[in-house]
């Protein structure tokens, strides 16, 4: 690791105004997966700007009824939180199911959402990654890629995008603040993280100079009835390599509403909108279930070790939203 700076900063403007100065610093939070990278010479700060101490701990109902996370609320804090329990409980589920109790007293909601891939690949240093090297190209097409994406992926990366929190945030429709020099602005979730096109290395559309100040979740009384279940190699601290939130409404055997977002499968919490519009107005049975999931992995695009993640995504969208429906019922 090479030499850094460090400055601790108390309001907003002044974190920004840093940040412009220098274009090689970084904003850290809990830096549980940046200071990861500049161990592994991923990431090559010149400066770190600890963004802690900014008053964005928060979490409040909106006005309309909806959900404001500050930025720097810790997993734990989000996890444990009363309304977050109450009203979007897949979130607290999925904050739950990422890393460990240290891992999440330490990471915040404005890192997890920026966290990088955990592709080998894109670690090692003596691999090509577009990613991490835009042009050096992508060994895992043709390496290892047994956790790698199913869906959305292209030539240039078939990484999968690491958050279990992004996922419950996709499934809500979560729109992101942010803060430049330039005055605020607001990006809906499934605009803040691009797809991956040639273009692997740009991730979000954050513009340059940017600080995440808080997410919203806009009021969605489905919500209340939802799950997260995440499918992991080891039954501790691990990483997805198949994850579903759902959130289910059904009234009279009649799917009314319903949320689904999936993790690791594709290089950013992929939203199931194909699955959802097959459901809604449909019947909540085993059988309607599988048929949505099927019209959802239709696009999949498996490689030769990955291709298991298509059943496992179909059988998790059975079971949680069969559950869900039993629930329901009761």
């Amino acid at each position: 690791m090479r030499e850094f700076g460090y400055e601790r900063v108390f309001d907003v403007s002044g974190a920004v105004a840093l940040l412009g100065a220098d274009p090689d610093a970084r904003f850290l939070g809990g830096g549980t997966n940046l200071v990861d990278l500049m161990k592994a010479g991923v990431e090559r700060p010149a400066l770190l700007i600890d963004v802690r101490d900014l008053p964005l701990d928060g979490v409040e109902f909106t006005h309309d009824g909806g959900l404001r996370i500050g930025a720097t609320v810790t997993n734990s804090d989000l996890a444990a939180h009363p309304d977050v329990r109450r009203h979007y409980p897949a979130l607290a589920q999925a904050v739950l199911a990422g890393a460990s109790g240290q891992l999440r007293n330490m990471a915040t909601v404005g890192g997890n959402l920026l966290q990088r891939t955990r592709c080998g690949y894109f670690t090692d240093l003596s691999k090509p990654c577009n990613k991490r090297a835009p042009g050096s190209g992508c060994p895992a097409l043709t390496g290892e890629h047994h956790n790698h994406a199913i869906l959305g992926a292209s030539e240039h990366c078939v990484a999968t995008h690491p958050s279990d929190m992004a996922v419950a945030l996709a499934a809500f429709d979560a729109v992101i603040s942010y803060e430049t020099a330039d005055g605020p602005g607001e990006l809906p979730l499934p605009q803040f993280y691009l797809p991956v096109g040639d273009t692997p290395h740009i991730e979000t559309a954050l513009p340059p100079g940017a600080l995440i100040t808080g997410v919203t979740l806009p009021p969605a009384p489905v919500a209340a009835h939802s799950r997260y279940r995440k499918v992991r190699e080891r039954a501790s601290y691990a990483f997805a390599i198949g994850s579903i939130a759902a959130a289910l409404d059904v009234q009279d055997d009649v799917v009314r509403d319903v949320r689904l977002a999936f993790g690791a499968v594709a290089s950013r919490p992929w939203r199931a909108r194909a699955a959802e519009r097959v459901l809604i107005g449909g019947p909540a049975s085993a059988e309607a279930f599988a048929a949505a999931a099927d019209a959802e992995l239709a696009a999949a695009e498996a490689l030769p070790e990955n291709g298991y993640k298509v059943t496992l995504m179909r059988n998790l969208v059975v079971a949680v939203l069969t559950e869900l429906t039993e629930e329901a019922a009761r």
